[in-house]
């Protein structure tokens, strides 16, 4: 069972870190491109697809399949592997902290209800920055967590 939970550990990593990847190198530097209010749209849009049935089961395993790896225990596993998949834990639920604090206010603030006369210019100039700052750091702790449960499993 242990080595079942840490191989679901690992792969709902590896998928969430895959996803933020792909948001750091490809989808926000080709948002950077677009004009104001087509950027604030696009997010928007984005922002509301994100959330969807098979997005929160691989967001909700990234924390949960950790903490059963380290809980249930493993016969033969060593001390090393241990501190592994704690460490790799730590770094899964300090990245969801990092996106329930910081990138999720933001994406509802981004949500909330504009007035015709809102400018788009001021309104991605209070999210862009902020938000990529916080996902950089969310990537660079869901990318270490994948490395460290990946080396815990294959220790």
């Amino acid at each position: 069972m242990a080595s079942l939970l840490l191989a679901l550990a690992v792969g709902c990593t590896g998928l969430y870190a895959g996803f933020m990847l792909v948001f750091q190198t490809g989808i926000m530097p080709a948002l950077a491109r677009l004009e104001d209010a087509e950027f604030v749209t696009v997010m928007r849009r984005i922002n509301e697809a994100v959330p969807r049935a098979v997005f929160m089961a691989v967001f909700l395993g990234v924390a949960v399949f950790p903490v059963a790896a380290f809980l249930v225990p493993a016969d033969g596993r060593t001390d090393a592997q241990k501190w592994l998949v704690l460490a790799g834990l730590v770094c899964a639920l300090l990245n969801h902290a990092v996106t329930v604090g910081g990138n999720v206010p933001l994406n509802n603030a981004l949500a909330a209800p504009r007035g015709p006369g809102d400018d788009p210019t001021a309104v991605r100039a209070a999210f862009e920055r902020r938000w990529n700052g916080f996902h950089r750091i969310r990537t660079a702790l869901v990318v270490l967590a994948f490395g460290l449960l990946t080396a815990a499993a294959v220790g």
